[in-house]
């Protein structure tokens, strides 16, 4: 009876483990999970193992607070306190230093158009790559006169640049401490007028070097046949484009934005020559351009080291010529209408006026300042061999176009 009921219940005896009873005694179920736990000695920590933490934990603890009381925080602590946006950093240690700004930091080259600004802005793109200051140009090109509010405008916005910047656009003069700015540097170049003009005149009809179609796109109105015309018979013709090869052009670049300085007269030039002296570190001539480079490097070197060099690279003046547009040929000035234009420059303020008050105007001349029949006769001494200048210029009794040797 005991054997049957042993064999009916062979989990009370020892026989029924077969590998062995398990550690005290301990149910089937138990066992097994105290061997999954014996698989894992890193969770059994000794009384000795406890100890070295604790004081690990101890000597850590007691090193930040004696280094706090020392000298403060890791720097890389409040480097990150900052990056989170921590509203205490500037509190507790004030404002980040500054770094240090060249001087001047503020630079401006308000262009004036045909004067070789496309060559310098190319310049300026490589320089600012090379020296890491901020170039900040604009996509207006044909808005030199602004209103009140766009001066302002501008002016915020070039302001609030990062520093050192140079901003350049095509752009009469702005007087930034008019509206509580601080004032930059200003630095332009102009060119021979005569030049101009004649850089004007085919820019006008074939472009430039930026695109094929960018005269279509500049003077899409424009005839063919006004397109392709000559320019001595535009000159000595008196064709409109040619009556007036507005020499004043230059002036409100350097007398700013007050309506005035778009009256030619003498009140704009005493301006424009009053900013020249005041806000102006130079104004360069674009015949003499290597020059005006190696200046800009000895007074700007932050933005202009290295100028000249750059621009002497045969590389780069090929690339220039690779994408420059091939102009048709034209007939080039000749020397009587390059006089011609020469007479026009030097009597334009008087264009608009009547023959009979040119006597209370005076035209100023670099060794002569009287009127206008002594100006006639300085400009006829030297171009003699193209125009006669008669006696009834004094007397007003001819216009300015006859002066020069131009049908009225």
């Amino acid at each position: 009876m005991k054997k049957k009921q042993q064999q009916q219940h062979p989990g009370s005896g020892a026989d029924s483990w077969p590998h062995g009873a398990p550690l005290g005694g301990a149910p089937p179920g138990l066992g097994s999970w105290k061997r999954r736990v014996s698989l894992l000695p890193l969770l059994r920590f000794s009384l000795r193992d406890y100890g070295f933490c604790m004081a690990t934990l101890l000597v850590f603890c007691l090193g930040s607070l004696f280094y706090q009381l020392g000298g403060g925080p890791p720097r890389f602590l409040l480097d990150l306190r900052q990056y989170l946006g921590n509203s205490t950093y500037l509190d507790d240690h004030g404002p980040p230093p500054s770094k240090a700004l060249p001087f001047p930091s503020q630079v401006v080259y308000n262009r004036v158009g045909k004067c070789g600004s496309r060559t310098v802005v190319l310049l300026l793109r490589i320089l600012s790559e090379k020296h890491g200051f901020n170039l900040v140009t604009s996509d207006i090109h044909n808005k030199t006169r602004l209103t009140k509010n766009e001066q302002m405008e501008l002016i915020k916005n070039i302001s609030t640049a990062e520093q050192p910047y140079l901003f350049t656009r095509h752009v009469h003069f702005l007087n930034f401490s008019r509206f509580g700015g601080d004032q930059p540097v200003y630095i332009n170049i102009i060119r021979d007028p005569v030049n101009r003009f004649l850089s004007n005149y085919f820019f006008r009809r074939f472009g430039d070097w930026r695109g094929e179609q960018n005269h279509m796109i500049r003077t899409p109105s424009m005839r063919q046949e006004e397109r392709y015309l000559d320019i001595n018979e535009c000159i000595l013709e008196n064709y409109p484009e040619c009556s007036n090869p507005r020499l004043f052009y230059i002036i409100p670049y350097f007398c700013g934005q007050h309506p005035r300085c778009r009256e030619p007269g003498e009140w704009a030039l005493e301006r424009a020559k009053l900013n020249v002296n005041e806000n102006f570190l130079l104004v360069g001539i674009l015949e003499e351009l290597e020059d005006v480079l190696l200046l800009l490097e000895r007074f700007l070197p932050h933005y202009f080291k290295g100028v000249l060099s750059i621009y002497k690279d045969p590389d780069l003046k090929m690339a220039k010529r690779r994408k420059r547009k091939k102009i048709p040929l034209c007939t080039l000035p000749t020397p009587s209408s390059e006089s011609a234009m020469k007479c026009l420059l030097f009597f334009s303020p008087l264009i608009a006026l009547p023959p009979r008050s040119w006597s209370e105007h005076t035209i100023h001349h670099p060794s002569d300042k009287s009127n206008v029949a002594r100006s006639a006769q300085l400009v006829a001494a030297s171009h003699s061999d193209t125009h006669s200048f008669p006696a009834q210029a004094a007397a007003g009794e001819l216009h300015v176009f006859e002066l020069c040797g131009l049908p009225v």
